[in-house]
């Protein structure tokens, strides 16, 4: 049912040369720290375009909002490796709705982003994760081509200096 989008970053020559040379570690965190900051914009771009219910929908139903806190970021270990790095941006959902947060309403269990995303039979679909995606697609990687950068040039002069 979900669907995922996968996309290579390519061209990186010099970084990738810079990356073998650092020690093992400093070269996982480095690319790791990168894919972040890539993910963290395509997520802040699917919050925006979250819809959100203009009043509350009635008792045992999510806050209006429940949707745009549950759009989250999570790094995927089992799928990481020291050259490859995978964040999922997704939508936090599958728990049963209590209330939780400091006023007791503020719930993240998002159940029902899959029809708003891809739509049912008696809803148009209103998708907010794929636009994000492909809107902010090239921000992203030139977050991720700067951090990088930034990253191995710190290591390297952390690495220099011991």
């Amino acid at each position: 049912m979900a669907k995922h989008e996968r996309f290579k970053v390519e061209g990186l020559a010099e970084l990738a040369k810079a990356l073998r040379e650092l020690p093992d570690k400093v070269a996982k965190n480095g690319l790791r720290v990168s894919v972040y900051a890539g993910a963290k914009v395509i997520r802040d771009e699917a919050r925006m375009r979250a819809p959100k219910a203009a009043e509350v929908l009635g008792p045992n139903q999510p806050p209006p909002g429940t949707l745009r806190r549950s759009v989250i970021m999570k790094q995927i270990p089992e799928l990481s490796s020291l050259t490859r790095q995978t964040f999922f941006v997704t939508v936090r959902h599958g728990k049963k709705y209590r209330k939780q947060g400091k006023k007791g309403n503020l719930s993240q269990d998002a159940w029902y982003w899959r029809f708003v995303e891809f739509g049912t039979r008696k809803m148009r679909a209103r998708p907010f994760l794929r636009p994000a995606l492909e809107a902010k697609r090239r921000e992203a990687v030139q977050a991720m081509k700067d951090r990088l950068s930034e990253r191995v040039e710190q290591e390297a002069k952390n690495l220099y200096r011991k």
